[in-house]
């Protein structure tokens, strides 16, 4: 299982070597919006810009949005306001931001959940990622962990697989929010080990590793990106890693291959979404400029520190990139909306 494409396109490498390549790819994009862009676009940006966070502060798209919007800040010349609207499996950030004014000034930025899955959970759907939102970048991807709280009796994951194949109720899932990546590779594990458990779903991660420290919640899955810290700290405890490999952050902590489930693999990503009419020259202007941001070193060493991968995509890749994991996740989404 990946919730993320094992395609990867026009992957970028996060060095000097084509700095001057992005410089003038920037500076190009600029002239030909100077020349051929509606008035909107002539001067933009004139003012400060707002991303909308469909999450509580301190989750997976939040570390890395406002890491960007700083690198972005020093790009374009204006701040860049970080704005969290949680609620409603993220759809709440999500109207928003498909709502705001087609201008340049309003992006969403998010993980897969509020932009492919949330608005399947709602009739009628509020909102659809291909018909309300161009397309600006996918900026990260990263790896999920499956955690326990710091002074968990479960120490590895055959325990968490004993204690969940041992009876309903027994175990407590703190999920991030429906239809999340978080909550979509839970419950493929509940499915495919046979496990039971009961999944309480929270507004958000931040809240839900709260409970997980204080206890209220046996275990959890969130973002390697936003959890790092925790994990280093002591204050929870990581049991596995869903990709292939070793993740550089969390060099110790075995991966779900590694312990002996193969096919346990997953990834969510991070991206900007414009609201649907807005310029191309801006939607193109700011993808150059987000490809430039995360090729500046202290950019890109915060994200990697953050335990996210930079894979960022032109906007065609970027849309391509989306409908195939629309394609392969939208089902799997509309069938945990209809479960009772």
């Amino acid at each position: 299982m990946r919730l993320t494409s094992r395609r990867r396109p026009s992957l970028i490498d996060v060095d000097d070597t084509a700095e001057d390549t992005v410089r003038q790819a920037v500076a190009a994009l600029a002239l030909a919006a100077l020349i051929t862009a509606p008035a909107v676009a002539e001067h933009w940006p004139e003012r400060p810009l707002h991303f909308i966070v469909p999450y509580p502060p301190g989750g997976n798209a939040d570390v890395i949005g406002r890491i960007l919007a700083h690198g972005l800040e020093e790009k374009l010349g204006q701040s860049i306001i970080v704005d969290n609207r949680s609620g409603g499996a993220g759809a709440i950030g999500g109207i928003a931001a498909a709502h705001a004014a087609p201008d340049g000034y309003t992006f969403l930025f998010s993980a897969n959940g509020p932009i492919l899955f949330a608005p399947e959970l709602a009739t009628p759907r509020p909102y659809l990622w291909s018909r309300d939102f161009q397309t600006v970048a996918v900026v990260t991807q990263t790896p999920l962990v499956v955690l326990v709280g710091g002074n968990s009796t479960i120490t590895t994951l055959d325990d968490l697989v004993a204690r969940a194949r041992s009876g309903a109720g027994k175990v407590v899932l703190a999920s991030g929010g429906m239809a999340s990546s978080n909550h979509l590779f839970s419950a493929y594990m509940e499915q495919q080990l046979h496990l039971q458990w009961t999944t309480v779903q929270y507004r958000g991660t931040t809240p839900a590793l709260n409970d997980l420290i204080a206890g209220h919640a046996d275990v959890t899955v969130d973002q390697v990106s936003s959890t790092t810290p925790l994990i280093a700290a002591g204050t929870v405890r990581a049991l596995a890693v869903t990709s292939d490999h070793r993740w550089p952050a969390l060099a110790d902590v075995a991966t779900m291959p590694e312990l002996g489930y193969p096919d346990m693999l997953a990834s969510t990503f991070t991206a900007m979404m414009a609201p649907r009419g807005t310029p191309e020259e801006i939607v193109a202007t700011m993808n150059a400029a987000v490809v430039q941001a995360v090729r500046d070193h202290a950019v890109a060493e915060r994200i990697e520190a953050a335990g996210a991968e930079i894979v960022v995509m032109s906007t065609r890749e970027a849309e391509a990139y989306l409908a195939h994991e629309a394609a392969v996740w939208t089902p799997i989404v509309r069938d945990i909306a209809a479960r009772p």
